[in-house]
């Protein structure tokens, strides 16, 4: 089982030193989270909680993935890099595109995008692009960033986008991984027509995390794209023991979403705490869990 731990809502100068003790404690991977702004005036509904409102305050840092990612990169070795999620059609094709392939670049290979349609309208009107056509806007997306990403000449003809021959220059050493978030059926099915993988979406039951891990390999082994590779990552809202990371397995799920300082002493409950409270946080979870596990119990 691979354990890739969450960084949202973390202080961004403690960061690069959250990646390296990751490292250090055995961990995959480094999973990001991304928002733009956090207008005043919020009218859009937050999907995860019961009144709709943000888990988080205004203030709560939201350091951009890819500068951040690129940072944790260089001061790291084989720690392996996604986001959970990346509102990607709420931006320019191209600047996203340039980002994902620098990183890549940058990290020898270690990046993954994980892609979601999001659920902020502000973002995507500040950004001067139509909400509603989001989700398909965001299947066409992943379609013209692996043909921008391909070295050489590239051109592409779609409904949202459209370009003639033109040169993207670097290319990631090696095809980029696009893992599709979300549990809606067009989430589901984006992720096993177009996606290389699955995230699984905040902390739900390990019972439903289960069901749509099995959901989701036998909608894939029924695809066209069956012999392709396909990896599943989620979160799981109950304790991480050997029975319920063996279940997960089970499922064919590759890997699990953590957050061990959430255990950590918090200040304000905006999961603020200093560095050595975080780093001891994620040693413990790797002694407890992430070893335990790698010696089967």
């Amino acid at each position: 089982m691979q354990f890739w731990q969450h960084i949202a809502f973390l202080e961004t100068d403690q960061l690069v030193d959250v990646a390296r003790a990751a490292e250090g404690c055995g961990f995959t991977g480094i999973v990001t989270a991304d928002h733009q702004v956090y207008p005043r005036h919020l009218a859009s509904k937050y999907p995860y909680t019961a009144d709709g409102t943000p888990m988080w305050s205004p203030e709560t840092p939201w350091p951009d993935s890819w500068c951040l990612i690129s940072a944790m990169a260089a001061a790291t070795t084989t720690l392996r890099f996604t986001n959970s999620v990346y509102v990607a059609p709420s931006r320019n094709l191209f600047t996203v595109a340039k980002l994902v392939g620098t990183a890549a670049v940058i990290s020898g290979g270690r990046v993954s995008l994980g892609v979601g349609a999001g659920w902020m309208r502000e973002e995507f009107e500040l950004n001067g692009t139509d909400f509603r056509t989001r989700g398909r806007r965001l299947d066409e997306m992943i379609d013209a960033l692996r043909v921008l990403w391909t070295p050489g000449w590239s051109e592409f003809r779609g409904d949202f986008y459209e370009f003639d021959e033109l040169m993207m220059s670097p290319w990631p050493p090696a095809p980029v991984p696009i893992f599709v978030g979300g549990v809606s059926d067009a989430a589901i099915r984006r992720a096993v027509h177009r996606g290389d993988g699955w995230l699984g979406e905040g902390a739900r039951p390990l019972a439903e995390v289960v069901g749509w891990a099995r959901r989701l390999r036998q909608e894939r082994a029924d695809s066209s794209r069956a012999d392709e590779p396909f990896t599943v990552l989620t979160a799981v809202g109950e304790e991480l023991t050997t029975g319920a990371i063996d279940q997960l397995e089970e499922a064919g799920v590759d890997g699990v979403i953590c957050a061990p300082w959430m255990t950590a002493e918090v200040v304000a409950g905006d999961f603020r705490s200093s560095l050595d409270v975080k780093v001891a946080a994620i040693e413990r979870f790797a002694e407890e869990v992430i070893r335990t596990s790698s010696n089967g119990g």
